[in-house]
C-alpha cells in the first residue's frame, strides 16, 4: 500500500473549502457552546456598530442643523454607552475564541499524533520525519491562528457588511445598488483567485516541510558529514531547500497580498459613488445631509470589513492549505488491522509461512511463494547475502508488514487475528539499529512492558537476575539509573544493543528475533549473550540473523534467504557454501 503523503496529495481530488470546514468542524464539535456564545457576542457588537451611523445622521438632521445641542449631547451619551458595550462584547468574543483556538490546536495535535501512532512502519519508511514534524507543529498552528484570531473577525466582518448592505438599500434603493456594485466585482475577483491562492500556500507549506525534513536528516547524519569533511554538501543541500522555500514563500506572499490593494481600490470607488450620487440627490431635495453622512458611514462599514476580509481570506486559505496537509494523514488507515476470523492450521509448528510473497511499495518482489515452519523452543538462523530478504522475513514474522500474498500462522491462527498487544507479547524483535528513549536504563527496559511497571528497583533487579541478565546490567556504572539520551551519545552502540537485548528478553516472548544483535559488541560480551540465549525458557523460539557464522553454530536449523526464496540449508558448512555461491552470483 502506498503511504507516501506527498504523492497522495497530487493524486487525491482537491477538497473544497466548504467540505474542508465541515470535516474540521467534526474535530471541534465539542466547542459548540463556546462558538455560539462568541457568535452572539460578535453579532451584538456588529449591531451596536451599525446603529451608530443612523443615530449620527439623525443627530445631524434633527439637532445640529437646528442648533439643539442638548440633543447632540444626548445622542453622544447614547453612542458612548453603545460603544462601551461593544468593547465588552469584543473582549468576550476574543477571550472565548482564544481559548477555543488553543483547545483546537491541542485537539488537532493529539488527533494527528494518535493517528501517526496507528500507522504502520511502511508509512514512516515512505515519508520524511521532518515533514511530519512540520505538519504536527507548523500546519496545526496555521489552523489555530485562524480559529483564535481570524474566525470571529471573519464572521463579524460578514455580519457588519450584511447589516450595512441592508441599511444602504433601505435608506435609498438606487444609491444602495450603485454603492454595492463594486462589491460584485470584488466577489468575482475573489472567487476567481481563491484556488490559486490556496495552491500557492499549499506549495509553500510543503516546501517548509521539505526544509524541515532536510535539516532533520542532515543533523541526524552530522557525524558522517564531519567524518568525511563534507560540510559543503550539507550547506548545498540546505541552500537548495532554503532557496526553494524562499521562492515558494515569495509566491505565497504575492498571492496573499493581492486582495488588499484591489479591495482598497473598489472601496474608494464605492465612496466616490456615494459622494457624487448623494450630492446629486441633495441638490434635487431627495436626500438630506444627515442621511449622506449616515450613508458614507455605512459605505465605510461595508467596505472596511471587506478590506479586512482580504487579509482574513488569506489567513483562511493558509489554514485550509494546512488542514489539507493534516487531513491527508488523518484520512489514512493502517493496513495492519486485526481480523475477526481467519484460517487455522493444525500441527506442532509455532509459526508457519504458507505461500508468502512480499514486495515493498514501488519495488520488486523480495519473497516469492515462501513456505516454512518454526517449531517451539528451537533456534533458527537466517543467512544470505546483503539485500537477500533476511530482515524482511523477520519483519513479516513480527508482523511489521503483511504479506502481499499468502498467510502467516502463529500457534495455528492467522497472525492477523491477534491484537497488537497479544502479538507483541508473544514476539520480541531486537532491531539491527536499537532505538532508545531519553530517560534511564530502567525506563528503556520497562518500555512497552506493563507487567514490570509495578516493581521497584530491588524487585526489578531480582527479576533481571532470574532472567540471567545481571551481568549485562553490570556493564552500566549506575545500573538501572544510568542516564540514557534519545541519541544514545552518552553510551556506546554496543551498550545500546545490550539494553535492547534485555528489554526483549524481559518480555518473556514465545519468539525472539535477533537482527545482528551482536554486531557492535565485543567477543566476550557476545559469548555472554550466547549463554543467556541458551538459558532462555524451553518454549522460546529463537530466530537469529547474523553475518558472523560463529553466532549460529548451535542453530537447530539454518535457512538460506536469497532471490525471493527461503531454503533449508542443512549443515553450517552447507550454509557457508550457499552463502559464498550467492555472493559470487550477485
Amino acid at each position: 500500500m502506498n503511504y507516501n503523503i506527498n504523492e497522495l496529495s497530487g493524486q487525491q481530488q482537491k477538497t473544497s473549502s466548504l467540505k474542508a470546514v465541515r470535516k474540521l468542524y467534526t474535530l471541534i464539535a465539542h466547542e459548540k457552546r463556546n462558538l455560539i456564545l462568541a457568535l452572539m457576542a460578535i453579532l451584538i457588537n456588529s449591531i451596536l456598530q451599525l446603529v451608530g451611523p443612523l443615530l449620527i445622521g439623525y443627530a445631524v438632521d434633527a439637532y445640529v442643523t437646528t442648533g439643539q445641542y442638548n440633543g447632540v449631547l444626548m445622542i453622544g451619551g447614547i453612542l458612548i454607552a453603545m460603544y462601551l458595550l461593544a468593547l465588552v462584547t469584543s473582549y468576550l468574543q476574543t477571550k472565548l475564541m482564544g481559548s477555543v483556538g488553543q483547545r483546537t490546536l491541542f485537539t488537532l495535535r493529539n488527533a494527528l499524533f494518535n493517528k501517526l501512532q496507528e500507522l504502520p512502519i511502511a508509512f514512516f519508511n515512505q515519508n520524511k520525519a521532518g515533514d511530519l514534524i512540520s505538519r504536527l507543529n507548523n500546519d496545526t498552528d496555521k489552523v489555530n491562528q485562524f480559529f483564535s484570531q481570524s474566525l470571529m473577525q471573519f464572521v463579524g466582518s460578514i455580519a457588519t457588511m450584511t447589516g450595512a448592505a441592508i441599511f444602504l438599500l433601505a435608506l435609498n434603493l438606487e444609491l444602495g445598488a450603485a454603492t454595492l456594485t463594486p462589491a460584485l466585482l470584488i466577489l468575482i475577483f475573489t472567487m476567481s483567485l481563491s484556488g490559486w491562492v490556496k495552491r500557492r500556500n499549499a506549495t509553500n507549506l510543503t516546501s517548509v516541510g521539505g526544509m524541515s525534513a532536510e535539516i532533520q536528516e542532515s543533523l541526524n547524519n552530522f557525524r558522517v558529514i564531519i567524518a568525511f569533511n563534507r560540510r559543503d554538501y550539507f550547506r548545498k543541500r540546505f541552500n537548495d531547500a532554503n532557496q526553494q522555500n524562499y521562492n515558494t514563500a515569495i509566491g505565497a506572499g504575492v498571492a496573499n497580498n493581492i486582495f488588499l490593494p484591489v479591495y482598497g481600490l473598489f472601496s474608494s470607488i464605492a465612496q466616490l459613488i456615494v459622494l457624487a450620487f448623494g450630492v446629486y440627490l441633495i441638490s434635487n431635495n431627495q436626500f438630506t445631509i444627515g442621511l449622506l453622512v449616515s450613508y458614507l458611514a455605512y459605505a465605510v462599514n461595508f467596505y472596511h470589513p471587506l478590506r479586512q476580509l482580504a487579509a482574513l481570506w488569506t489567513t483562511f486559505q493558509v489554514a485550509m492549505a494546512g488542514w489539507d496537509r493534516i487531513s491527508q494523514i488523518l484520512s489514512l488507515e493502517t493496513n495492519l488491522t486485526s481480523a475477526a476470523t481467519g484460517e487455522t492450521v493444525t500441527g506442532s509448528a509455532l509459526l508457519t509461512f504458507r505461500d508468502v510473497s512480499f514486495a515493498y511499495p514501488g519495488g520488486s518482489e523480495i519473497l516469492h511463494h515462501v513456505s516454512f515452519d518454526l517449531e517451539p523452543g528451537k533456534t533458527y538462523a537466517l543467512v544470505g547475502p546483503t539485500g537477500g530478504g533476511k530482515t524482511t522475513t523477520a519483519s513479516l514474522i513480527a508482523r511489521l508488514y503483511d504479506p502481499a500474498q499468502g498467510t502467516i500462522f502463529l500457534n495455528g491462527r492467522d497472525i492477523r487475528t491477534y491484537t497488537a498487544e497479544e502479538r507483541t507479547q508473544k514476539i520480541s524483535f531486537i532491531l539491527q539499529e536499537p532505538i532508545l528513549f531519553t530517560g534511564t536504563v530502567k525506563d528503556n527496559l520497562l518500555y512497552g512492558n506493563e507487567q514490570l511497571l509495578k516493581y521497584n528497583n530491588e524487585e526489578l533487579e531480582a527479576i533481571i537476575k532470574e532472567s540471567h541478565l545481571q551481568k549485562l546490567l553490570a556493564v552500566f556504572e549506575q545500573g538501572l539509573e544510568t542516564t540514557v539520551s534519545a541519541a544514545g551519545d552518552n553510551i556506546s552502540l554496543g551498550q545500546k544493543q545490550l539494553i535492547a537485548f534485555m528489554r526483549a528478553v524481559l518480555r518473556d516472548p514465545e519468539i525472539l528475533i535477533l537482527d545482528e544483535a551482536s554486531a557492535n559488541i565485543d567477543t566476550v560480551t557476545e559469548h555472554l549473550l550466547t549463554e543467556i540465549l541458551d538459558q532462555l525458557p524451553e518454549k522460546t523460539t529463537r530466530v537469529i540473523i547474523a553475518h558472523r557464522l560463529n553466532t549460529i553454530e548451535k542453530a537447530d536449523e539454518i535457512f538460506f534467504v536469497n532471490s525471493g526464496n527461503v531454503t533449508p540449508a542443512g549443515s553450517l558448512d552447507h550454509a557457508v557454501d550457499m552463502l559464498m555461491a550467492g555472493k559470487r552470483a550477485s
